[in-house]
């Protein structure tokens, strides 16, 4: 089969590798009818830490069971399927806690087992890990089920682990798919005012529709200045950080309210100050978003017509011209990219 192979970065190619087997008894094998590029796989193309070393790409896909262990017991062959980012095990004490995200057995695709922009991935644990979308896979819903696989999971994750209050004021930092993410996720939780910190015209009409009522395109002491005259100095009860740099967590700490909360969605490469955050009450929540949680409540949320992220692919290709879409992302003229094998 082909799959998608990052030998270095900007490096990236399709080239044809074994088809994957099952090993395990608790494996399923899929045929990925959908896959996502994703802010982590930027990362690892541009060479910069995280987890995406290569040479296996992508952990946001949609597929077909073609093949099960003779341990599997809710999946068939036929059943379309929408993973999340990473594979647990369900059973271990963090998966029954409600963080799979932490499974003791489990990790990532495209990191620790077969990477999803490709034509089939091995899925370990295929009964705690697959969730079932009772369409079929050329559905018009599939866009929409493959956000849910990472980003719109991140998004409600930044959300609900903050324990938004109906009425509240959030603040989103990063105007990219889990930003934009969050923001829907803010108003399908019932925030009255959410606030997008971004500069991408496309991409704030898209935060727009989501349910961003105000737009913040400053940076810095502008964007601090903005916010407090729109709060009356008092800042916003929940801050969302998209972006995970340095700039975007002084930014969060600057704008928050005393009592707030800020949710650190975005992969910090920074820090907080602990002891300003104690002073001033300020909960630190957000995290490794355990998508396998959230997955079967957001996918009946897409098959009931409640919800409809697909709006974040601007631009699908092919699987064999999936370095276009990288460069399309790296570039900015890609919001994110929908892979089609």
């Amino acid at each position: 089969m082909r799959a998608a192979i990052l030998h270095g970065p900007g490096d990236l190619g399709v080239e044809s590798v074994p088809d994957p087997v099952v090993e395990q008894p608790t494996d399923a094998i899929v045929r990925v009818v959908a896959a996502g590029v994703c802010g982590t796989d930027l990362r690892g193309y541009a060479g910069q830490p995280g987890p995406v070393r290569g040479p296996r790409c992508g952990h946001e896909f949609v597929g077909v069971v073609t093949d099960t262990g003779p341990d599997v017991r809710t999946l068939r062959a036929g059943d379309l399927v929408v993973s999340p980012f990473q594979y647990s095990d369900g059973v271990c004490d963090p998966c029954t806690r409600g963080v799979p995200s932490s499974c003791r057995s489990g990790g990532m695709f495209g990191v620790d087992a077969g990477g999803g922009q490709a034509e089939a991935v091995r899925v370990p644990f295929a009964d705690t890990t697959l969730v079932p979308a009772p369409v079929g896979p050329e559905d018009e819903r599939v866009p929409a089920l493959l956000a849910l696989a990472d980003v719109m999971s991140t998004g409600t994750h930044a959300i609900a682990s903050a324990g938004l209050r109906r009425g509240a004021t959030v603040a989103v930092i990063g105007d990219g798919a889990v930003g934009l993410c969050s923001v829907l996720a803010a108003h399908r939780a019932g925030a009255e005012r959410v606030f997008l910190l971004g500069r991408h015209p496309g991409r704030l009409g898209t935060g727009t529709a989501f349910g961003a009522t105000d737009l913040v395109t400053t940076r810095g002491e502008e964007a601090h200045a903005e916010l407090a005259e729109a709060t009356g100095g008092v800042g916003v009860d929940l801050v969302v950080d998209a972006v995970g740099e340095q700039q975007a967590l002084d930014t969060a700490m600057a704008v928050v309210a005393d009592g707030g909360a800020l949710a650190l969605v975005g992969g910090p490469h920074g820090g907080v100050n602990a002891m300003l955050c104690f002073l001033r009450n300020i909960t630190i929540t957000g995290g490794l978003a355990p998508a396998r949680a959230y997955l079967p409540a957001l996918v009946d949320d897409v098959l009931a017509g409640r919800l409809d992220p697909s709006p974040l692919f601007d631009l699908a290709v092919s699987l064999g011209d999936v370095a276009s879409g990288y460069r399309a992302m790296a570039d900015r003229t890609a919001t994110k990219v929908l892979v089609r094998p």
